[in-house]
């Protein structure tokens, strides 16, 4: 019998066969692994885009977290410093010495004037402790904010009321401070406060009966203002806020 050697063609026809003996449970290996790695990289990709969003949240209340506290630490710590000179013939010396250490400030003085406006207090930028630095602007009777970032907004306004006797029923004492920016489109109320008027105790002091009452409406507070916003005053009872230079003023500073 001759020897038979085994050839190339013979030995790929041979596999070939084979494989086709064994077609069905092949594939399906072949499928099986294909699925479990598909499913794999979908599992990681989603873990992924999960990883990424809980880190984003997590950045997301971290910073509003500081931006917070960073806003309650200043306005806790400014407001302290700066409620002491309420009433105080100092009051304008030292808010100007507060505001002159920023960069940007802005102090007015103010009086109601009626042959010069009869609906609000008259600021003035250029009078007695009043100015103005950092590019801070007075524009129609409206302070204009020259950059976005934390400001600190205050004003006072003064008034001496004459006491007609016990009883008596007067409005109330008001003065607030508007806001307007572009990004919300209408006014706003920043600050505002209230007293009463002539809420003495009499008795038998018939005396002060017809003497001048006098209180003030002091605000303040830290706000974080845009670029371009606008602020402004509104006092009722013009009439009777104090002429006396210093007792009314309005100012923003940059923390």
């Amino acid at each position: 019998m001759e020897g038979y050697a085994m050839t190339p063609e013979d030995m790929e026809r041979g596999l070939e066969n084979s494989l086709v003996d064994s077609g069905p449970v092949y594939k399906t290996t072949v499928t099986a692994v294909a699925e479990r790695k598909a499913s794999r990289g979908w599992l990681w990709r989603l873990c992924g885009v999960l990883l990424i969003a809980a880190l984003c949240a997590a950045a997301a209340l971290l910073f509003a977290w500081c931006q917070h506290g960073r806003l309650a630490t200043m306005q806790d710590g400014m407001e302290p410093q700066l409620e002491i000179f309420i009433g105080a013939k100092d009051t304008h010396n030292a808010l100007k010495q507060i505001a002159g250490n920023a960069k940007a400030a802005i102090h007015l003085e103010g009086e109601y004037n009626p042959n010069l406006t009869t609906d609000t207090v008259q600021w003035r930028k250029d009078d007695g402790q009043a100015f103005s630095q950092g590019g801070f602007k007075l524009q129609g009777n409206q302070i204009v904010i020259p950059h976005t970032g934390l400001f600190f907004v205050y004003s006072q306004a003064s008034f001496r009321v004459k006491c007609n006797g016990p009883g008596e029923r007067t409005t109330p004492l008001s003065h607030v401070i508007w806001r307007y920016s572009d990004s919300i489109g209408v006014k706003g109320n920043l600050l505002s406060g209230v007293r009463s008027v002539c809420q003495q105790n009499y008795g038998n002091a018939e005396s002060s009966i017809g003497e001048g009452w006098y209180n003030a409406v002091y605000l303040s507070a830290v706000f974080q203002l845009n670029e371009g916003d606008k602020l402004w005053t509104e006092t009722n009872r013009l009439t009777d806020v104090e002429p006396e230079q210093g007792k009314n003023f309005f100012g923003v500073f940059a923390l």
